[in-house]
């Protein structure tokens, strides 16, 4: 019996290929319809809105603005966080690009030794954020119709993702005491313009495609999971829970999608009739904060060529999950702007 648990162990992933590669052929004609939303999504969504901020990103790392920050925000970011100061753009730009722009910037914070390993496994835990375009515009405005709610939404995203950064300043806290020396990028010249210019614009074309095949990926999953029960055994398996604590069990299986795909599950989330809609939105509030294992996954593989380890991430972002829909309700049932959510 124990070998035989061995072998399946070592043995799991091919199995899951086969079984990935089967699913594919049986469930061919949801699949492909499948795929198309997920293109859909990703030419009409991801890209006009990450893309800018990739090529963005890449020219900047070939400046000196990411120290020049640094040195501003050093006073501030080495006592809150525990990280040099240098942490700041990523933070800045993690929030205003969304997922997965601060996994990237730490990465390259790593490999040009601005930080050390502890110090960019502290900063992956609270830069990789879901961006103000993506809560504000399509949670807040396209499926709420309600700008406040998107407001309200990226206000404790942002919050519970300063605390991550603050509770994970312990982390790791005696370790890689040596004092890290900044490296200075040379100046971006009109000698070496065009050149620069190639190299980011084909980073990030890279980085698009690469998140786009993970959208894909997990459109295709869904359709699985879908077609052959497994979502709705899943929902019969967490009913008994979600009625124990009072909460709709029609959002056992948008939760669910959202913990594999964030769009697609905090579309599902929304569009769930319940009398308060307040437990929709500390629901979007949640899932926003976790990302999903679609962006798990993207994370692992902009870090994997580093040495900067993944369990702080996924701490920190089951953490800020929980302190965003905590912060969320706390508003809401405190704040009087809010209480049409509770009708």
């Amino acid at each position: 019996m124990r070998s035989w648990f061995i072998n399946l162990k070592r043995n799991l992933i091919p199995i899951l290929f086969l079984c990935f590669t089967i699913c594919l052929i049986l469930f061919s004609k949801s699949n492909i319809s499948a795929v198309k939303n997920s293109l859909s999504i990703w030419v009409n969504n991801v890209i006009p809105s990450l893309l800018p901020f990739f090529i963005a990103t890449e020219l900047l790392n070939h400046t000196n603005i990411p120290n020049i920050i640094g040195n501003f925000f050093h006073k501030i970011m080495r006592p809150l966080f525990n990280v040099p100061g240098v942490g700041a753009y990523a933070l800045l730009m993690g929030i205003v690009s969304g997922y997965p722009v601060g996994a990237k910037i730490v990465t390259n914070f790593r490999k040009q030794n601005l930080c050390t390993k502890e110090e960019a496994e502290r900063l992956l835990t609270f830069t990789n954020n879901s961006g103000p375009l993506f809560i504000l515009g399509t949670v807040g405005i396209t499926l709420f119709y309600d700008t406040a709610i998107g407001i309200l939404l990226l206000f404790t995203h942002i919050l519970s993702c300063i605390s991550v950064g603050i509770l994970f300043r312990f982390w790791k806290r005696n370790d890689g005491r040596k004092r890290n020396v900044e490296v200075i990028n040379d100046a971006v010249s009109f000698h070496s313009l065009g050149e620069v210019l190639s190299e980011s614009i084909l980073s990030a074309i890279h980085s698009v495609v690469l998140i786009g095949g993970f959208i894909v990926l997990f459109g295709i999953i869904l359709s699985i999971l879908q077609k052959t029960y497994i979502l709705h055994l899943l929902n019969i398996f967490f009913m008994p829970a979600f009625q124990l604590i009072g909460i709709n069990t029609e959002f056992i299986v948008p939760i669910l999608n959202g913990i594999l795909e964030l769009t697609n599950g905090v579309t599902a989330v929304s569009i769930v009739v319940n009398r308060n809609l307040a437990i929709n939105v500390i629901i979007c509030a949640f899932l926003l904060g976790f990302g999903g294992i679609s962006i798990l996954l993207q994370v692992m593989s902009i870090i994997s060529k580093s040495d900067i380890s993944i369990k702080p991430y996924i701490l920190g972002k089951l953490l800020q999950a929980i302190l965003a829909s905590f912060y969320t309700f706390f508003i809401i049932y405190h704040c009087s702007y809010f209480q049409y959510l509770l009708l």
